[in-house]
């Protein structure tokens, strides 16, 4: 079984984000607007939880265990980071949360040596 789990990491916004901070997804059913509202208690869930869930409130039928026997892209992808602004942060116990790349909490994981950075997947080449 594939896992999209990260540990102590800060996802970075994607460098060609459009946006200067996060913004809420305002096209209903999107992946973007699945996920955010799926993460609006931080840390509640982990990147699996959270692509299965979505995955399921989007019509997905799939037990979790045949979801995840094929690999699936990490949040590195995801529209929050990539068209929206936002970084995401997974705990020691890959639990994540959304970041808003304007706080001083995004400041504080940025400069935090402890924590890994690894920036958001580029939209275009």
């Amino acid at each position: 079984m594939y896992t999209t789990n990260y540990g102590d990491t800060l996802i970075t916004v994607s460098a060609d984000c459009p946006v200067a901070g996060g913004t809420t997804p305002e096209k209903p059913g999107t992946i973007a607007a699945v996920q955010h509202a799926l993460l609006a208690a931080p840390y509640a869930m982990t990147s699996d939880d959270l692509l299965y869930e979505t995955y399921r409130a989007r019509g997905g039928e799939k037990s979790r265990e045949d979801f995840f026997t094929t690999p699936q892209a990490c949040l590195r992808a995801s529209p929050l980071v990539k068209q929206f602004g936002w970084g995401i942060h997974h705990d020691a116990e890959g639990r994540i949360a959304l970041v808003d790349p304007r706080s001083d909490s995004y400041r504080r994981l940025l400069a935090d040596a402890s924590v890994k950075k690894t920036p958001g997947m580029r939209s275009k080449r």
